[in-house]
């Protein structure tokens, strides 16, 4: 498929693109942040891309100044767009860049974990469709950026654009909801789950919630490695002449990861003939009526909002006793 152009002033979600259930691919919309020129040397244009189904269009910067009283240097204020007033944030800042001036910057304004937020860049590039085994993991690429923020690297025409986690940047912003995890609900007996997500934020929100709860997770960092692990652990099962539920009992899983998103893994789980009697949970920052389909589609068991993940112990414990029923 070739790039679309990106019209920064209407709604980049019309795209005409219609992403098949299972095909592991996404689409991402890549921006660039211009450094300014220093002694090192002349400037440098950043790129970086973020999933189209996070945005909900782009728009011209009104020109925002920083505030002095703001919490984090990176917070540029809030604007009103239409029915929403959305905090604004400057990338640049947040990832440490010193952003060259521009006649007129764009702000990308994404809807995700139920909030509506804009990030100031210095312009957009374009839309490019891309299968999630070319995003290459950043370990060894960038091991000294500093930041989580980072997930995935993808090569387009001899650059490389920088996938960014979004809800890792407004969970730095916003460090008093990181790690709401204080469980309501304990396992009445103990569980093993195999977990999948490419952001260390999640992963370790997820493993604290969880073994607090008394499930034992088994942390991994997309969904081909999580589908290797479980097979692994499926066959160490046979070989001892055990059940697999002594080694495993639900797969919960993020949708969008690097090698492997999470609608494929799932289909591979649910087809499976040893590992498909594993209930799977999804989530993701944004839960559509069409990704909830996707889901459906593949086998998912439930699918679940981020925003809402501190209900994923119940909800593991609640699938687990369900499957246990159905096999008598």
């Amino acid at each position: 498929m070739k790039n679309q152009k990106a019209d920064t002033s209407s709604d980049v979600m019309q795209t005409g693109i219609l992403l098949d259930t299972g095909t592991n691919e996404l689409e991402i919309l890549e921006f660039h942040i211009d450094s300014d020129a220093g002694p090192e040397g002349p400037g440098v244009r950043h790129s970086f891309g973020v999933n189209v189904a996070k945005v909900m269009e782009v728009i011209e910067s009104p020109g925002l100044e920083p505030l002095p009283s703001a919490t984090h240097p990176s917070f540029r204020g809030i604007i009103p767009l239409r029915s929403h007033i959305l905090p604004v944030i400057d990338l640049a800042v947040w990832l440490s860049i010193t952003k060259a001036s521009t006649a007129r910057d764009n702000v990308i304004v994404t809807e995700f974990s139920k909030a509506v937020t804009g990030f100031v860049v210095s312009g957009v590039t374009g839309i490019h469709r891309v299968g999630w085994p070319e995003v290459i993991p950043p370990d060894g690429f960038l091991p000294n950026t500093g930041t989580q923020a980072i997930i995935g690297l993808v090569e387009r025409e001899g650059h490389f654009i920088q996938l960014l986690d979004l809800e890792t940047i407004i969970a730095d912003l916003s460090p008093e909801d990181e790690l709401s995890t204080a469980p309501t609900f304990v396992a009445p007996r103990e569980l093993k789950a195999l977990v999948a997500d490419d952001s260390a934020t999640i992963r370790l929100m997820l493993q604290k919630s969880l073994t607090r709860a008394g499930i034992i997770p088994t942390i991994t960092t997309n969904g081909q490695e999580a589908l290797e692990t479980a097979r692994a652990l499926a066959r160490k099962a046979a070989s001892e002449g055990r059940p697999l539920s002594d080694f495993l009992d639900i797969i919960i899983s993020d949708i969008e990861m690097p090698l492997m998103d999470g609608f494929t893994l799932t289909k591979n789980i649910k087809h499976d003939p040893i590992l498909r009697d594993l209930p799977v949970v999804l989530y993701s920052s944004i839960i559509t009526d069409e990704l909830r389909h996707k889901g459906q589609s593949v086998g998912a068991d439930r699918q679940i909002s981020k925003p809402d993940l501190d209900t994923i112990p119940e909800t593991a414990v609640q699938l687990v006793q369900e499957y246990e029923r159905k096999r008598g």
